[in-house]
């Protein structure tokens, strides 16, 4: 399409430049989240992830909110993703969807998280629920799709990613593992494809694993932000910041016409 609407989370518009840098924060305990959160504001990074399927108070909402709170006092202006990843997409949450939906909507309406992940393929009503709530609150969302078994073709990746943004998710994201890198071609291929010929909004892609070439091109064919990580990885292939965002300059200056 060519025309992509940008999204802007506090002072970080995702859409436009270079391709930014989400952080997450995995840790068990209130305690561990909060010194996560002061350690990585030494760094150079555009917003978390906090993934609160790994938090042990998940399954208590009121406790996901306070923990939250005093992580939006210690990131300041930060934006904030939460997200909640269930088992089925390889994350460490069990929870019936009721729960799901229930927790994602009091996290948006808490005003302390700027998006949210909501799993696109988590069932259509489902999904429209959440999404409804999530809008209706103010905040952004984040459709994703996680396969940790495998790629599906080309085809498959941009009719997810086209399914994210038609259940009007304000940034599509799809993470799949490669068997070969001729998966992580197909990723890419679709990126692109999906980028210029489908999107009106910012996408997120990637190839985990031994496909992190798909984390550091993002700017070249569509990606808008990639996963580095402090510490602890989220995901297989994350690597780290400083690195991070070495490559992506450089990437970016080779991409900025001189004059």
């Amino acid at each position: 399409m060519g025309n992509i609407q940008t999204v802007k989370l506090r002072n970080v518009e995702i859409g436009a430049g270079i391709p930014k840098i989400i952080v997450p924060i995995v840790a068990k305990t209130a305690e561990g989240i909060w010194d996560k959160a002061r350690e990585i504001l030494d760094y150079s990074f555009d917003f978390i992830e906090w993934r609160v399927d790994f938090y042990e108070d998940v399954p208590n909402p009121s406790k996901v909110l306070s923990t939250l709170k005093t992580l939006r006092s210690i990131l300041g202006e930060k934006p904030i993703l939460v997200t909640v990843r269930t088992k089925e997409e390889g994350g460490a949450a069990e929870m019936s969807l009721d729960a799901y939906t229930a927790l994602n909507t009091a996290v948006a309406q808490s005003g302390d998280a700027d998006i949210i992940d909501v799993q696109i393929f988590s069932g259509d009503d489902v999904v429209r629920k959440n999404i409804d709530a999530i809008h209706a609150a103010g905040c952004k969302v984040v459709g994703s799709y996680h396969s940790f078994s495998g790629t599906p073709d080309k085809t498959e990746m941009i009719q997810r990613m086209r399914k994210a943004q038609d259940m009007g998710a304000d940034i599509p994201k799809i993470a799949v593992m490669p068997q070969n890198m001729a998966d992580v071609v197909a990723l890419l291929d679709a990126t692109q494809e999906m980028h210029t010929k489908y999107a009106d909004r910012p996408i997120i892609t990637m190839s985990m694993g031994s496909g992190v070439i798909s984390r550091l091109c993002g700017e070249c064919l569509g990606s808008a932000a990639t996963f580095g990580m402090i510490g602890q990885a989220s995901a297989p292939g994350q690597i780290p910041t400083e690195q991070l965002s070495t490559v992506l300059s450089i990437l970016h200056q080779s991409l900025v016409p001189e004059g």
